[in-house]
């Protein structure tokens, strides 16, 4: 009893620190986001700069140039979809928050889940650590999200918010999994130690670099000016 108790104990050794975390970063973003304009701006290049920088480092590892375009690739174009989707005057403030609520609400959901039920694991070849619990979990809570967000922001909560932030989480989840295959290629715990508790920047944005580009995508099918639930 005394050895199982350690062991779910130890299941949650990196909460506090990833709380303390995330209410640091958090409100920065959220703030930036609702501001727009340069203070989006700047932290978006910001942040792109990091991750450009962080995932340089792990190419060293490779030597393997095609590999290190393609990331830095992959981390433009979540940015320019970022950009893109937030320089919208009408929805964009409404849309990149619904994006990062989605996101992060998955991410938050996939965590306290599989930590407390565990149970098979989703991909142990990629990411010993991530359960099915947790994969329902999180989709459960990026749905929630996005309800709730689409009702706050829009006060039109309806099948189709869940539809879009289900699609959104899905992605967000495949994006979280494709990063732990780099790690996995790579031999690396973490992408880096910038996050106390998360570890990198792709360690935190993995979700929505994936899932940005989706957003924009399904805003450019709505149209300029209508949030991507409506």
């Amino acid at each position: 009893m005394h050895v199982l108790a350690e062991r779910r104990a130890g299941r949650w050794s990196d909460l506090g620190t990833r709380v303390l975390s995330a209410l640091v970063l958090a409100p920065v973003a959220l703030v930036c986001v609702w501001m727009g304009g340069i203070a989006f701006g700047v932290i978006v290049a910001a942040v792109t700069l990091g991750l450009a920088m962080e995932w340089l480092g792990l190419c060293r590892r490779t030597g393997w140039a095609p590999l290190c375009a393609m990331g830095l690739g992959y981390i433009a174009l979540a940015a320019a979809a970022l950009l893109w989707l937030r320089h919208d005057a009408a929805a964009g403030r409404a849309d990149v928050l619904f994006l990062l609520l989605v996101v992060w609400a998955g991410d938050i959901g996939a965590y306290l889940v599989g930590r407390w039920i565990g149970g098979p694991r989703l991909a142990p070849s990629i990411s010993p650590g991530k359960t099915w619990s947790g994969a329902a979990g999180g989709l459960v809570a990026a749905v929630a999200a996005g309800l709730a967000a689409a009702h706050v922001l829009s006060d039109s909560a309806s099948w189709r918010a869940v539809v879009v932030a289900a699609v959104l989480g899905v992605v967000a989840q495949s994006g979280d999994l494709l990063e732990s295959f780099v790690k996995r290629r790579l031999e690396v715990k973490d992408s880096g130690s910038l996050i106390p508790g998360h570890g990198g920047l792709f360690d935190r944005l993995d979700g929505v670099l994936a899932a940005a580009p989706v957003a924009a995508l399904l805003a450019l099918t709505q149209g300029r000016g209508v949030v991507l639930w409506q």
